[in-house]
């Protein structure tokens, strides 16, 4: 068990919320075209209500913080905050577009003492990249905010969300990355807007395109084990939890919503009306996530994938019942494997092969929610059964 496996595993014991995800602002400089937020301010925290909550975050034991937006640099306290968050000792990690970033921001950035720095990065192609952006020269601006944190020494990762106007852009991006001195991540999560409009989904990777990607080295690892079929289902893996989310993460948003997760966006409290700790313990909604185990799933815990499936509880939540399948990664499940799984069996679809359809209905146009930590994929990872 590694270090931080076993701290993972002592936060869950205690029902600490380990690591947190702040907006700070949905203000955005871009409008990203599969961005699920909205991005008018409606009464963002103020520079003290955000003090007030990095406080409160402290005494429940937080370490991990995430700040995000929207544009989190659009915050003219952007630099008072981080200072604030540091003074705190948490391990402060920044998503941002870096397209503000210049060689004083990322020299600020450095003595304050920020721990990664993530960069959203859709193309090696300025033309492809700014099209998703809809900000001309983003591109260009975004990468010359990467080199300026890059000569200060930061730990900056490119993060590639993909989809289908990107999808043959990975492997330049990762190599131009490589070149740029960053790390490299592949994100495929486009996800419903907050507000539950689903339209961006159209944009998500289709099935056919699966088993290419999952074949390639650079993006999971040894094809060969991350596309066998699963192996049976242990007792451990029934009582094992779905997801971090809620059990040892949250969400915050700008304006002090408490959600499970950012892609989990059950309304849970605020904290502009409750203390967070009081949230964190107290609230209904966290109470009935902590209450779920893989063996109370009713479709899933009968599904041959269930101990290897990327299955999102905010996914399924988004589609109607954090107990249910996400659809989406039942798609992946089988496009990895040739599997289909419990939830494509009941529904009759079943396609002789990935990408051919026999004897079933059609499988729904592809969809992706995440996946597995391998290589250079994105996926919170499913907890160990519950401790004792």
């Amino acid at each position: 068990m590694t270090l931080m496996e076993e701290i993972n595993r002592k936060a869950l014991a205690l029902g600490v919320p380990f690591q947190a995800h702040l907006d700070l602002t949905y203000r955005c400089n871009e409008r990203c075209e599969h961005c699920y937020l909205e991005h008018d301010d409606k009464g963002e925290m103020t520079f003290d209500e955000v003090c007030g909550l990095f406080d409160q975050l402290a005494d429940a034991g937080v370490f991990f913080l995430t700040l995000s937006g929207g544009e989190p640099l659009l915050r003219r306290d952007f630099f008072e905050i981080v200072a604030r968050a540091r003074a705190l000792l948490f391990n402060v990690k920044l998503k941002t577009n870096a397209v503000l970033i210049r060689a004083q921001e990322a020299q600020r950035l450095r003595a304050i003492g920020v721990e990664q720095v993530n960069v959203s990065v859709y193309s090696h192609r300025a033309e492809v990249h700014d099209a998703i952006t809809k900000l001309p020269g983003s591109f260009r601006r975004t990468l010359d905010g990467i080199r300026a944190l890059r000569a200060t020494g930061m730990k900056v990762t490119v993060a590639n969300v993909m989809m289908r106007s990107n999808l043959a852009d990975n492997r330049a991006v990762a190599a131009m990355a490589r070149e740029l001195g960053a790390s490299y991540i592949a994100d495929p999560t486009i996800t419903p807007m907050m507000n539950g409009e689903r339209g961006v989904l159209s944009l998500r990777i289709p099935g056919e395109s699966l088993p290419a990607l999952f074949q390639d080295p650079e993006l999971v690892g040894d094809p060969v084990e991350f596309c066998a079929p699963p192996a049976p289902v242990s007792d451990g893996d029934l009582n094992g939890l779905p997801c971090s989310a809620g059990h040892t993460s949250c969400y915050i948003s700008p304006y002090g919503d408490v959600f499970p997760c950012v892609q989990f966006p059950l309304p849970s409290g605020n904290v502009r009306r409750q203390r967070f700790l009081d949230i964190w313990k107290n609230s209904p909604q966290f109470a009935e996530v902590r209450s779920i185990h893989t063996r109370d799933l009713p479709v899933c815990s009968g599904c041959s994938h269930v101990a290897t499936c990327t299955r999102c509880p905010g996914q399924a939540w988004m589609e109607g019942n954090m107990r249910g399948p996400s659809t989406s990664d039942c798609e992946k499940s089988y496009f990895r494997t040739g599997i289909p799984s419990a939830n494509m069996l009941a529904k009759g679809w079943l396609p002789a092969a990935p990408g051919a359809t026999a004897g079933g209905s059609a499988l729904p146009e592809g969809v992706w929610s995440g996946m597995p930590q391998r290589a250079g994929l994105v996926q919170i990872a499913p907890l160990p059964h519950s401790p004792a």
